[in-house]
């Protein structure tokens, strides 16, 4: 990047310009694999400097990535084209909570569970829960369209973006959307910047709609001898007529490797346990357990255990919540995936996520949010081994044709970001591709944002070795 660049930046924000090999370095990866140094990194305090950061990089054609906590799973924030990395985390503040409206205006740098635990405190509940919310930012969020294992009830980040203010490439600041919880005047460009992964504009202000908060919750874990039973059991929760706010899977593989990692009694000898939450009025979600508990063992469960009250519940939650440590123990790294299916594909699509691991000799953890179809495979590889490489790239592509041959898609929750984009064309059509690339060149002709992401460009090989 030439020196004056350099110059201009500082010129804007002073000291929080970064250059150093070594300050570089940390901006240099998300949570993949994918690692390269940008030229520089600028935290921006106000929407001010974005919008003047963003008017030198356009004039000066330099790509420009934004980025939030780096806790993507997809490459999304990762420099691949050198530049700018725009580092949005010094603007984190909370600037509104409003009991009436039922709303909160936030920087995009807050952290998700920080504006969680601060509406909760005003009986307020805002939730969109990914599983890197103590340290992911909202701003993060609303570009991947995060969701999480409260989806199926409450919907994703999506479903709560009611207004946006966003800088787009040339440095122009836009106002789109607002309070109002209902709003029907001309195209919904809101939504249109939900979920797309800083290729269009980077946000500088977020109106989030809350809800109120559920006055109790209750948990459950049953463990399943068969997948399909496990299920099945979903699938007859469900047309009880009752909504959880979450209900989890973890197969064999997955138990395996957790029980390995924590030692606390996990069973072994079965295929799936389902872990459920439900929320709402204390009575109620008493019932609903209650039922839950019921319909599990009448359809296969071997056993069901039941949280009593907080802590008990928080140790069901143990082991979902340690999958990735402990995957980590096996090898270096891991392509963690999350191709959605419909509900009623899901263990047709277990099993042939079994038989590619097998069929390609690569380790696969299967776990995710069984209720809306969105599973998580996770090949466990080691990057420096070429050969083992050439079999997860193959895993990996298979697992996307079965997700597309079931009506699935590629992406519940993570994007496609760098590490997808040369299977885009499994999902949609060349005409459809066509015009999403015609909207990004429609907010950012000179294609500064983010460049390389979301669309292929032919370079499947250099992505996995």
């Amino acid at each position: 990047m030439e020196p004056k660049i350099i110059d201009q930046l500082r010129a804007i924000a002073g000291k929080r310009v970064l250059t150093s090999p070594e300050e570089l370095t940390v901006y240099a990866y998300d949570s993949t694999w994918v690692e390269h140094r940008p030229d520089v990194v600028v935290s921006p305090l106000n929407t001010q400097e974005v919008s003047a950061i963003l008017k030198l990089a356009d004039e000066a054609r330099v790509p420009v990535v934004p980025r939030g906590a780096g806790s993507g799973l997809a490459g999304g924030s990762v420099p691949v084209e050198g530049g700018i990395v725009l580092n949005l985390a010094l603007m984190n503040q909370i600037k509104c909570i409003d009991p009436v409206d039922m709303v909160a205006v936030v920087e995009p740098g807050v952290i998700t569970a920080t504006l969680q635990e601060a509406v909760e405190q005003l009986g307020l509940f805002y939730p969109p829960d990914p599983a890197s919310m103590k340290h992911c930012t909202l701003g993060g969020n609303v570009a991947m369209n995060a969701g999480g294992p409260r989806g199926l009830k409450y919907g994703v980040t999506r479903d709560y973006v009611l207004g946006l203010e966003v800088v787009i490439p040339g440095g122009e600041v836009l106002h789109i959307g607002g309070r109002a919880i209902k709003k029907a005047t001309g195209y919904p460009l809101t939504q249109l910047f939900v979920g797309s992964e800083g290729t269009l504009g980077v946000f500088t202000e977020i109106t989030f709609k809350l809800i109120p908060k559920p006055q109790a919750r209750g948990a459950l874990l049953a463990v399943f001898p068969r997948l399909e039973d496990a299920a099945a059991s979903v699938t007859k929760i469900l047309n009880s007529g009752i909504m959880p706010a979450t209900i989890e899977i973890m197969d064999k593989i997955t138990l395996r490797t957790v029980e390995e990692y924590l030692k606390i009694g996990l069973p072994q000898d079965v295929e799936a346990v389902i872990l459920v939450e439900c929320d709402g009025n204390a009575e109620a979600v008493a019932q609903e357990v209650e039922a839950i508990v019921k319909l599990c063992q009448a359809n296969g469960a071997r056993e069901v255990k039941r949280a009593r009250n907080a802590a008990e519940r928080d140790e069901l939650w143990k082991a979902r919540q340690s999958v990735s440590p402990s995957l980590s123990r096996l090898k270096p790294n891991k392509l963690g995936e999350d191709i959605t299916v419909p509900r009623s594909q899901i263990v047709t699509m277990v099993k042939q996520i079994q038989e590619i691991a097998q069929r390609n000799n690569v380790f696969i953890a299967l776990f995710g949010h069984i209720s809306d179809g969105n599973l998580h495979p996770n090949i466990v590889c080691d990057r420096r081994d070429k050969e083992e490489m050439k079999r997860v790239q193959q895993a990996a592509k298979e697992i996307f044709e079965a997700a597309i041959a079931l009506k699935g898609t590629l992406s519940g929750e993570h994007g496609i970001g760098f590490l997808k984009k040369e299977f885009l064309p499994l999902d949609l059509s060349p005409q459809v591709i066509e015009l999403q690339r015609r909207v990004k060149a429609a907010f950012d002709p000179h294609n500064i944002l983010n460049p390389n992401k979301i669309f292929p460009t032919g370079t499947l090989g250099q992505i996995f070795y």
